[in-house]
């Protein structure tokens, strides 16, 4: 048992000290070449593919404050369902898009999330890709959910989603 325990020791003791050592020749790292990572070269005037799905680097310190939220209403809103919590309460909205593939679901308010006249109304919107085909509305069916707190509820009686062809509202 000592002998193992001796031996995971000056193993552990050993590799750690590889951290130091990142550009030597005992780093098992460096044993099979470094890597040459460059992006790949495009003809000038081919537009540059971008996933949306992978946020683009930021500094910690200087975040873009300002966005450019591109997603346009859902076609159909199926139902909505109000959850109460202590601290508030979480809106749960299921809708269908146009087409399959719609991503970066959000419930979004015009009036900053500020009831007007009483009504909290909230926009049901997505990115849709177009070159998508329509599918079944199964695939198409998406779902959002946003929290709400007491403060916002206060003075709202009715909460509104709006899609794009229809809307539910339900009183609170």
């Amino acid at each position: 048992m000592r002998k193992i325990l001796a031996v995971l020791v000056i193993s552990s003791v050993a590799l750690s000290g590889c951290g130091r050592m990142r550009d030597s020749k005992a780093n098992p790292a460096n044993w099979f070449g470094k890597k040459n990572r460059h992006p790949v070269a495009t003809a000038p005037g081919e537009p540059v593919e971008v996933n949306p799905l992978i946020p683009q680097k930021t500094s910690i310190f200087r975040k873009d404050k300002r966005e450019n939220y591109i997603g346009t209403p859902v076609a159909n809103i199926v139902s909505m369902s109000i959850e109460k919590l202590p601290a508030g309460a979480i809106i749960h909205v299921i809708g269908v898009s146009q087409q399959q593939g719609a991503y970066d679901v959000r419930l979004i308010s015009d009036s900053k999330g500020d009831p007007v006249d009483g009504v909290l109304t909230f926009k049901l919107k997505a990115i849709q890709p177009l070159d998508q085909p329509q599918g079944p509305q199964q695939a198409r069916t998406i779902h959002a959910a946003l929290f709400v707190s007491n403060n916002d509820l206060e003075n709202a009686s009715v909460i509104q989603i709006i899609g794009e062809r229809n809307v539910i509202s339900r009183k609170n």
